[in-house]
């Protein structure tokens, strides 16, 4: 029997801040930037070409210190910030493992990332290279899942992978409700009008506009990123 091959060709991953950090989520952690540089090696051992986004919530939230006296503008500076430390540690781990990657920032600070330009984004994507991109959009008000479906869409991406701690989209918090339902397959339209959380608005609507899918699937179980990339159904997939 042949080995499975990627039904994608490029790919946007989306990690949360959260899924870099410890048991509690909360700042960086060696062994859950292995686990994560292992499981994005293993699909780009089958020739994909990658984008990564990465949340800074391990570190700091913009919107939570912005309502808590904070200005919300320097608020966000400071979650962006926190995006950038998050993706010099991944690239350094990736690197240790022997995959090239780059670091590319919307916020100027040529001492520690390139700045974000496309062009050159996909002169690196096209050489093989993992890149990580950094500091959101660069601009307050917009979250890492608006950057994510922005970088997807820029780099011509085929799908943005959301990876979280769950299996997918419920119709409640399946950590409190036992009961909860989780949905296979959902509409950007039913995402939206049921605020069901799977990203904010924005991000949601910018896919639904460049007909993005998103599929939401556990990052934390070892080989489930490389079975979505191999088309198993996994987790949620969100598309018209």
């Amino acid at each position: 029997m042949a080995d499975p091959v990627p039904i994608f060709k490029r790919v946007l991953l989306k990690l949360s801040g959260e899924a870099l950090g410890g048991a509690d989520g909360r700042g960086v952690e060696v062994t859950a930037l292995r686990a994560v540089a292992d499981e994005v090696l293993s699909i780009k051992g089958l020739g994909l070409s990658i984008g990564i986004v990465v949340g800074g919530g391990n570190l700091i939230r913009g919107a939570k210190i912005g309502d808590e006296g904070i200005v919300r503008v320097a608020a966000d500076q400071m979650g962006m910030l926190g995006t950038v430390i998050n993706s010099i540690a991944l690239q350094s781990i990736m690197e240790s493992k022997g995959c090239q990657t780059r670091v590319m920032s919307a916020a100027d600070m040529p001492k520690f990332a390139e700045p974000y330009i496309r062009r050159r984004a996909l002169r690196h994507l096209d050489k093989g290279r993992v890149v990580i991109m950094a500091a959101g959009t660069g601009n307050p008000y917009f979250s890492t899942d608006t950057a994510a479906a922005l970088r997807a869409v820029e780099i011509g991406a085929e799908v943005l992978l959301k990876g979280t701690k769950v299996d997918g989209v419920y119709d409640s918090d399946p950590m409190v409700n036992k009961g909860a339902v989780k949905h296979r397959e959902l509409t950007y339209e039913q995402v939206l009008s049921r605020k069901l959380g799977v990203m904010d608005a924005t991000a949601v609507s910018l896919c639904m506009e460049n007909r993005m899918p998103i599929i939401v699937f556990n990052l934390t179980r070892p080989g489930t990123l490389r079975r979505v990339v191999e088309g198993e159904p996994m987790g949620t997939i969100v598309k018209e």
